[in-house]
């Protein structure tokens, strides 16, 4: 980037604002990229490049695409209505229809809902929901102990940090709360110790439960677990895992908690991911698709067991279920239903993954997976080792997607695409052509073509 003649917003930002997890060296070389506007699938930055968005933005938040008018009313309407009612025993009349909403949609008796401002808030919340559960309940008062996975990505507050194995965001932070542990992830492609993917699933539900016997049945409160993890790019588990975790907590009396920020309201082709299973969790986490990314919030949803069990929630947020965001929240759900779009999601996102699997004849493409709107392409330098790419060859093929006007998003050792509900099938081969220009490059590139 040359420093002496940028765009006196890009002077403004370098100056006076701070990028999250992007180096100096990067923000000076030129990576940050300043959007003005977007509409429908398209953002536009500050010079008029426009882009094709198949990320939902690079936090897979913006689910509806840009300037929907349903949503963006729906805020202006509850703000000149109500904009702030408070906490404490005040709340605001859209706060608990959202709550309502919530237990109507969700899996199971997943019933009772609290808010926060994002995923990292909500999973705080729910830690604090099976904490206190296991402290009232009374027949395990000592249960603090959280159990997580490798390269597990739970938010970046302080208590849902300690859940967090990936971006490097943990460690900087240590010492940091005390209590959580973690264990290996049921990945299928990169297996754990390179064992066989088909020992892949047994593995990592024996090793829960010798976890939790190791650190004592009675100190360990609850496992958290994304449906879908986001290390690596979109890993999805094995079909029988969620049922044998279920089968693992249940017999230890540990609550199981599905970190669905990512992947509720829409985002696998479901309402919630856990349904792809049949699997009942105890707690339930949700942000970023809850409001389409059109305000700030998350939700922390327990069943009926764990709330009866509650004489009170220890808990307290000046903007918890703030009404504007739960304006945008029901409107967000009610432009789903009206626009069939859990439907769509589920039927584009399979049309999706079959057209990927032609990149998968690529020299460096390793593997090509996904789940409803959310899929990714994992690279390598040898088909038979797995090697990863050399560091930043990644990174080059989604700058290369940038050039030709096509947000992607870098994930590890993959490539994500977690395109809008609304993407239509033309937008989504348009994706897959791009990729293809920009991985038969970057082989080249790489000596690898």
């Amino acid at each position: 980037m040359d420093l002496r003649n940028i765009d006196p917003i890009m002077r403004e930002a370098l100056d006076h604002f701070i990028f999250p997890l992007v180096s100096k060296t990067d923000v000076n070389a030129g990576d940050p990229i300043i959007f003005k506007s977007g509409k429908g699938m398209m953002m536009t930055d500050i010079m008029d490049k426009s882009y094709l968005d198949m990320l939902s933005t690079n936090t897979r938040a913006s689910s509806l695409g840009f300037a929907n008018e349903h949503i963006a009313k729906a805020i202006y309407d509850q703000m000149m209505e109500l904009h702030y009612a408070g906490t404490f025993a005040h709340v605001a009349d859209v706060t608990v229809r959202l709550a309502a909403k919530i237990a109507e949609l969700a899996p199971g008796e997943l019933t009772a809902s609290t808010f926060g401002g994002s995923g990292s808030e909500a999973n705080e919340n729910s830690f604090k929901f099976a904490r206190e559960y296991q402290i009232h309940k009374g027949d395990k008062p000592y249960a603090r102990k959280i159990i997580s996975r490798w390269d597990a990505y739970h938010g970046a507050t302080m208590g849902a940090i300690g859940a967090t194995d990936i971006l490097g965001t943990r460690h900087i932070t240590e010492p940091g709360v005390p209590g959580h542990h973690r264990i290996p992830a049921p990945f299928l492609y990169r297996t754990p110790f390179g064992m066989d993917a088909s020992e892949v699933c047994d593995f990592c539900v024996d090793y829960l439960e010798q976890e939790i016997i190791h650190e004592g049945p009675e100190y360990v409160a609850a496992f958290i677990a994304e449906p879908v993890m986001q290390g690596d790019g979109a890993q999805v588990p094995p079909d029988d895992y969620f049922k044998k975790v279920r089968a693992v907590c249940d017999k230890y009396d540990v609550l199981l908690i599905a970190d669905e920020v990512i992947t509720g309201f829409g985002r696998t082709g479901k309402w919630f991911a856990m349904e792809h299973w049949g699997v009942q969790a105890d707690i339930m986490s949700t942000a970023k698709a809850i409001t389409g990314g059109y305000a700030a919030l998350g939700a922390s949803t327990v069943t009926q067991k764990v709330a009866d069990a509650l004489p009170i929630f220890s808990h307290l947020q000046t903007y918890q279920g703030h009404p504007a965001s739960c304006a945008a929240g029901l409107a967000t759900i009610d432009y789903i239903e009206q626009n069939d779009l859990i439907r769509k999601s589920s039927e584009n996102g399979a049309y999706l993954l079959e057209q990927m699997q032609r990149l998968r004849d690529l020299p460096i493409v390793g593997d090509v997976r996904g789940l409803g709107m959310w899929t990714c392409i994992d690279f390598t330098q040898d088909k038979k080792t797995k090697k990863p790419l050399e560091d930043g060859a990644v990174k080059s093929m989604v700058h290369r997607c940038l050039d030709m006007g096509v947000l992607v998003g870098e994930e590890g050792t993959a490539i994500e695409l977690s395109p809008p509900f609304i993407a239509t099938r033309d937008e989504l081969d348009t994706c897959i052509d791009t990729l293809e220009k920009a991985i038969i490059a970057e082989a080249k590139e790489q000596g690898l073509g």
